[in-house]
């Protein structure tokens, strides 16, 4: 029967690196892998199956995670970054799509965690101030949530400053030389659409600024949410000069609508979004937004997890990730302080 030291013998590598691509512990490049991987298959190599290890270590180097979905590329991104960071620690991650279907959804956390997984990533809105009574019975596995408010179940939280990414949107407007500006709000039943419209609040009370309630329109975080909060607040009469947007979709539907309605961006109306997606860079004009590490709030759910099973740290975390401002085209500068 073939060995490990056999299976190294022929690709040429440690019986290290071996155990590291059979097991996937270690990121191994490619090339190795594929030569540690051929020698398997010629000497018919049958290690411990993976189930086997796992009951020994009592771990299936598995990570679940469950997800709203939507049409938000940002989603796309952060799975990218939870996904990678998975692979590069030797483990195999499970996606969960709720589609917005309460009952699924908690269907789906059962199977993840009859499937013995050995954490879970929660990153569906519709949990926010759930009590979920089955993780209760399942106190040795542990769970990350992004982007929630409160919660009534134990758990670690990665979260983007909400707050500070309203601010400064709002600020460099105001900056800009704007002092009509409005804002189309995510679900305001949402902890970080509340936190963005608080720190678009905030900008405007420093700034001694004039709110408008015809300005201030709550939508869904979606690009018909954006187009139809748009044409709601052209129905209320005058538009303000700026606009602070929650998220890049619904900008990319606000620049839609008013493009339609012979608006020009931005020399007519400045929008600023959040989220800094892939594509709204490329959108015309390039949107000026918000930076969110959507990469790194993957990677850090991860870490969060690896680190719990570990060490078994007593106290729940809440790892906050900062936002930045990325300026590029859709905002109007209107006075000579400041320069796009």
């Amino acid at each position: 029967m073939a060995t490990m030291k056999d299976i190294a013998k022929l690709a040429k590598v440690s019986t290290s690196t071996v155990s590291h691509v059979i097991n996937k512990t270690r990121f191994v490049s490619d090339e190795i892998s594929e030569r540690v991987n051929s020698a398997v298959k010629e000497l018919h190599y049958n290690g411990p199956s993976v189930l086997a290890r796992s009951f020994k270590v009592n771990r299936t180097k598995t990570f679940g995670m469950l997800v709203t979905t939507s049409t938000n590329p940002f989603f796309g991104e952060v799975v990218k970054g939870v996904e990678r960071s998975c692979y590069q620690n030797g483990y195999s991650l499970i996606l969960c799509n709720t589609e917005g279907d309460h009952q699924r959804m908690r269907e789906s956390i059962n199977t993840l965690l009859h499937k013995r997984v050995d954490g879970l990533i929660l990153m569906c809105s519709s949990l926010e101030g759930e009590r979920i009574d089955v993780f209760e019975q399942y106190p040795d596995i542990p769970v990350v949530v992004m982007d929630w408010g409160p919660m009534l179940f134990t758990s670690d939280k990665i979260q983007d400053n909400s707050l500070r990414g309203g601010y400064m949107a709002t600020q460099y407007l105001i900056e800009s030389g704007h002092v009509d500006i409005g804002c189309i709000t995510g679900p305001l039943i949402r902890h970080q659409a509340q936190m963005r419209y608080e720190g678009y609040k905030r900008a405007m009370n420093e700034a001694g600024l004039t709110f408008n309630a015809d300005w201030i329109i709550e939508s869904d975080f979606e690009c018909e949410g954006g187009y139809d909060a748009f044409m709601e607040m052209k129905q209320h009469g005058v538009l303000p000069s700026a606009i602070f947007v929650s998220n890049d979709m619904m900008a990319m539907g606000v620049i839609n609508a008013a493009n339609e309605c012979g608006m020009c961006i931005p020399d007519d109306l400045s929008i600023i979004g959040y989220d800094d997606i892939h594509i709204a860079k490329f959108i015309s004009p390039a949107l000026t937004t918000i930076h969110q590490p959507k990469y790194h709030l993957g990677q850090a759910a991860v870490e969060t997890l690896l680190t719990r099973l570990d060490h078994q740290a007593s106290d729940t975390q809440v790892i906050q990730i900062e936002p930045t401002l990325v300026t590029r085209k859709s905002v109007k500068i209107i006075n000579s302080n400041n320069s796009n």
